[in-house]
């Protein structure tokens, strides 16, 4: 996605993007969880501008569904952090008309499916104004979601619906594996000039690392190779990042060296970190919770193809949520991508002694 930057002082301009966010140095490792760094993100980002402004429902009073906004508001008052009706079109097209205004405004859509009454507002204006305007009004907006299944919900409230957002230029989509990543990537997409679409894994908000929130670390739009390995690229985003590297770890009983990457941004994509894996082992599954009929692990796939084919040693593999609709809370084990099902397509690459 080409990146065209506004006038200095036009409305609507957004900061350029820094290479390193402002907000309190670091401090010393301690146990977070992904909730609580996206808090903190927030926190520091109202505290660094006071430009940006928080709302979306029950963001305010109640902290959130989730309460990853909690205590925002008595913290920085209600005019910046603030509660909305339940109109999920009219909280986007507010957010936009702010962000023409200067103002950087980060919403919240309770649920991903949710979002889809203010999909028209994404997709027409959100994603177009910027090249309509021919740079000359940015739209400095993050809307986040929260998004996947793997917490006993129904539809409506476990869709992952990436493939929508990337599929549409203009849009930044990002969506953090760990919690040191989620503070270090909601940082970035605030003061990021473009749209960004935030897609927070809500199985994992309660997950924990040991880490120093920081914004430092790799660009906004770069994948990470979270385990290095020579024998397979294991590809994830999201809630299945932390599913991929428990696969490897048990890979390695069956003596399959697992290389795991996090592709952190959906969009734009980082062509050359999963090339550079892809043309050194050989071989690829992708794995994400969202159907897999023209699912965003397609797109990889293909991409992979066009420019690893003549590297590969076996086709790319997928292993997806099941083309249905989200089930109910008490199937959704079986529909979710686990360890035996990554286990299973490793083992159907092709190795050497299956022809033995």
């Amino acid at each position: 996605m080409t990146t065209v930057m506004a006038p200095a002082g036009t409305p609507g301009t957004a900061p350029q993007t820094p290479s390193s966010p402002g907000g309190p140095p670091p401090v010393a490792p301690s146990q977070v969880t992904m909730a609580a760094a996206l808090n903190r993100a927030l926190g520091d980002s109202l505290a660094a501008d006071d430009r940006v402004v928080v709302f979306g429902e029950d963001v305010a009073a109640l902290g959130g569904v989730f309460r990853v906004t909690d205590g925002l508001a008595a913290r920085f008052g209600t005019r910046r952090v603030f509660d909305t009706p339940v109109a999920e079109s009219a909280i986007v097209g507010t957010a936009i008309g702010m962000a023409m205004n200067g103002l950087v405004p980060v919403v919240e859509m309770q649920f991903d499916a949710f979002a889809y009454p203010a999909f028209e507002q994404v997709t027409s204006h959100l994603a177009k104004l910027r090249n309509r305007t021919r740079g000359q009004i940015a739209l400095p907006v993050v809307i986040r979601i929260p998004f996947g299944g793997g917490i006993g919900g129904v539809e409506h409230h476990s869709d992952s619906s990436e493939a929508y957002y990337t599929h549409t230029p203009g849009l930044r989509v990002l969506t953090p594996g760990t919690p040191a990543d989620a503070y270090r990537l909601l940082r970035q997409a605030i003061c990021c000039p473009d749209p960004v679409i935030f897609l927070e894994p809500k199985r994992r908000y309660w997950s924990k690392e040991t880490a120093v929130l920081t914004p430092e670390g790799p660009p906004i739009d770069r994948a990470v190779v979270r385990r290095p390995g020579r024998d397979v690229t294991l590809i994830a985003y999201g809630g299945m990042v932390s599913t991929a590297l428990e696969a490897a770890e048990a890979a390695a009983e069956e003596d399959w060296d697992v290389e795991v990457i996090d592709l952190r941004s959906l969009s734009p994509f980082d062509d050359q970190t999963l090339t550079e894996s892809v043309r050194r082992t050989g071989r690829a599954v992708i794995v994400h919770e969202a159907p897999g009929f023209a699912g965003y692990g397609a797109e990889v796939a293909a991409r992979l193809t066009e420019q690893c084919f003549h590297y590969l040693e076996a086709p790319i593999l997928r292993v997806t949520g099941f083309d249905i609709p989200y089930p109910p809370p008490h199937l959704e084990r079986f529909h979710l991508p686990n360890i035996d099902r990554i286990l299973d397509a490793i083992a159907r690459l092709q190795w050497e002694s299956d022809n033995a």
